[in-house]
């Protein structure tokens, strides 16, 4: 899983960041993946905050190296919803380096499905994130610095895209943390409802 770093106008203007010139991004280990329906887990090693991030994910559907944007949306198979969940306290523990890997990666970190959605026009999504029914986050894709056809496009330049990877767009405004015992829904009309529980 490919996972974007400041991809979103509004949370960059909220942030003081400036907007990226190419896209920013860390890769999260193949152990964190979990399902529609699992237990997101607090680590063992680790007791401070853990935060959601709502996203929308695109799914590659064949091998792709150094594509052009306009042969990038062949390379897309379809899209999900994504729960980029993070240790946000490990990220930047240690002042000389920061530990996007290990803050992304623990077991049940990364979180998508239901399903993978095909035929969508994926700049006319909205993502909503709802937290023990309280909605808090609500972004319109639209506002992705780098859009899905272009991230492809761009990603693919560095490294070869393979059938089943996935790419998680990047979050905006609204990111919290969870306590144990809540329920976290990612909901992106038109794909669906990714739903677990924090425990």
């Amino acid at each position: 899983m490919i996972c974007l770093w400041n991809n979103f106008h509004q949370l960059a203007a909220k942030n003081d960041f400036p907007v990226p010139g190419e896209p920013l991004y860390f890769l999260k280990g193949n152990n964190s993946f979990l399902a529609h329906g699992e237990t997101i887990r607090v680590p063992v090693s680790y007791s401070g905050k853990v935060v959601y991030e709502g996203e929308l994910g695109i799914v590659i559907g064949r091998r792709c190296t150094a594509v052009s944007e306009s042969d990038a949306p062949g390379c897309i198979f379809g899209y999900t919803c994504i729960n980029d969940v993070t240790a946000i306290e490990i990220l930047n523990k240690n002042p000389g380096f920061a530990q996007w890997t290990r803050a992304k990666s623990f077991d049940t970190f990364g979180a998508f499905g239901p399903v993978i959605a095909t035929g969508l026009d994926p700049m006319k999504l909205t993502v909503k994130t709802v937290l023990n029914g309280q909605e808090r986050q609500n972004y319109p894709v639209s506002d992705m610095i780098f859009p899905p056809g272009q991230l492809v496009s761009l990603i693919s330049q560095d490294m070869t895209l393979e059938a089943g990877d996935v790419i998680a767009c990047g979050t905006s405004v609204g990111v919290g943390s969870m306590k144990p015992g809540s329920t976290v829904s990612v909901v992106i009309d038109g794909i669906g409802t990714l739903t677990n529980r924090f425990e």
